[in-house]
């Protein structure tokens, strides 16, 4: 038997779990899947025979290592910043990993002893990052295989919910993590080169600038810049492009309104509020606005965002229930950020009927002979329930699909990386399509990055 350790089994694992176990008897796999909640990991094994759930505190560092020393390959679907003791003990052990988060600094300094011992640590091989990478090397190489000079990319992705659905005025529901949408774009400033121009977007300004995009069946969605585009030219080899962008798509209006909820204050995670757990929603409110000795919340907030009071937008304010008096998020010393997410965590759930999607688009301008082309490459996916969500689906299975590459020697090459090599890509990416992550490409005519498509 071939082993492999997953440690985490939350959301994003069970489209992992169930392709391996799929796998197991044909591939001859022993899966452990190691959750800090055992209950979670036998849930997840579904009883399968070569599944062995176990209660794991990666803490414990003698529990920790000796899991690690039984199996051949690890899995970490664990937060990012719990990757690097697990890919230290990979490394003392002798031990592949791989993991769908970002390549940390920490993470970035172990290449040169996984090289030396022939160890592939892949790193960002889940969806953004992830397909994203994959997807986007795939037609880059293609327009250099044919001689092409890239000019422009444009790359955009959200966590959405399905048409059928969609059934608030905010058009979302939480698909992921709702801190991570909460705090979406704060601590930097985003950046990006437009026509060879640096641009800098700081956060209090982020959500009103908005491109536009239309999605075939799907209907037209807005994108917002995510925090450093311009580091992805060294990571695809395009240190001189003109133009590269990399954004978060929502609904059209989205982000209007999430704006107004940003410049409230209501996403400040830097100080706890006093009191905070005897907050009604109304106070917590009220606490972002001036005082008057008779004017309505409502009143004064209307007043202070300049919201007409039959702008959409002030439904979408209603609808989250902001002035009701009597409900409470009860989080002792909240800061603002978290006391709104409890608000939208239930607000913005996902229903057990609901299904959620996966919005993928590339844009790629090159020139070539002289002439300048546009290839358009979109994406999406849809949940087929709660348990094997998009999200689930487009994170856990290219996690899944590389560690079985790795197992049967298909990727070779040692070190820690991210998968932007086509020994990586094209078969991942190949299996992918057998479950609905499938790229339509087409020839559209070159637009160049158009500021009539950008936002106020």
């Amino acid at each position: 038997m071939r082993n492999i350790l997953i440690i985490g089994a939350g959301r994003s694992a069970s489209s992992l779990i169930k392709y391996l176990l799929n796998k197991s008897e044909s591939e001859n796999l022993k899966l452990t899947i190691a959750d800090l909640s055992l209950e979670l990991a036998q849930k997840k094994t579904n009883n399968h025979p070569n599944a062995f759930p176990i209660q794991l505190d990666i803490v414990n560092v003698e529990q920790r290592q000796k899991e690690i020393q039984k199996v051949d390959i690890v899995i970490s679907m664990l937060p990012a910043h719990l990757h690097i003791e697990i890919a230290e003990d990979c490394l003392a052990f002798n031990k592949h990993m791989v993991t769908a988060s970002y390549i940390s600094s920490k993470m970035q300094e172990l290449d040169g002893q996984a090289k030396e011992k022939g160890l592939i640590f892949m790193n960002e091989i889940g969806l953004d990052p992830g397909i994203d990478h994959m997807s986007a090397m795939k037609i880059i190489d293609e327009i250099r295989a044919k001689g092409g000079k890239m000019i422009q990319f444009e790359s955009f992705c959200g966590g959405l919910v399905a048409p059928e659905s969609d059934t608030n005025l905010w058009n979302y529901k939480f698909s992921w993590n709702p801190r991570n949408v909460v705090l979406a774009g704060q601590g930097g400033v985003s950046k990006f080169i437009q026509e060879g121009k640096y641009k800098y977007i700081p956060y209090n300004k982020l959500f009103r600038r908005t491109e536009f995009l239309e999605v075939e069946g799907y209907g037209r969605f807005e994108g917002y810049a995510n925090r450093d585009s311009l580091k992805y030219r060294s990571v695809y080899s395009l240190d001189d492009i003109l133009t590269m962008y990399r954004g978060t798509l929502r609904r059209v209006g989205y982000s209007k309104a999430w704006d107004m909820l940003v410049q409230l204050g209501m996403t400040d995670d830097s100080y706890p509020m006093e009191n905070s757990e005897n907050m009604s929603y109304r106070d917590f409110t009220n606490a972002f606005l001036p005082y008057h000795p008779s004017d309505s919340v409502e009143l004064k907030l209307r007043h202070y965002l300049k919201i007409d009071q039959d702008d959409v937008i002030w439904d979408k304010f209603e609808e989250l229930d902001l002035f009701n008096s009597i409900k409470k998020a009860g989080i002792k010393n909240a800061t603002p950020a978290q006391y709104l997410e409890s608000i939208l965590a239930e607000k913005w759930a996902l229903q057990p009927e609901d299904k959620d999607m996966i919005v993928m688009y590339h844009k790629f301008g090159y020139e070539i002979e002289g002439k300048k082309k546009q290839i358009d490459s979109v994406m999406v996916c849809l949940g087929d329930d709660q348990t094997y969500t998009a999200m689930a689906k487009t994170v856990g299975l290219p996690v899944a699909i590389a560690t079985l590459q790795i197992l049967n020697g298909n990727i070779t090459t040692p070190g820690v990386q991210l998968p932007i090599k086509k020994e990586v890509y094209e078969p991942i990416l190949k299996e992918l399509e057998l479950f609905g992550v499938i790229f339509k490409d087409k020839e559209v005519p070159y637009m160049g990055y158009n500021p009539n498509n950008v936002g106020s």
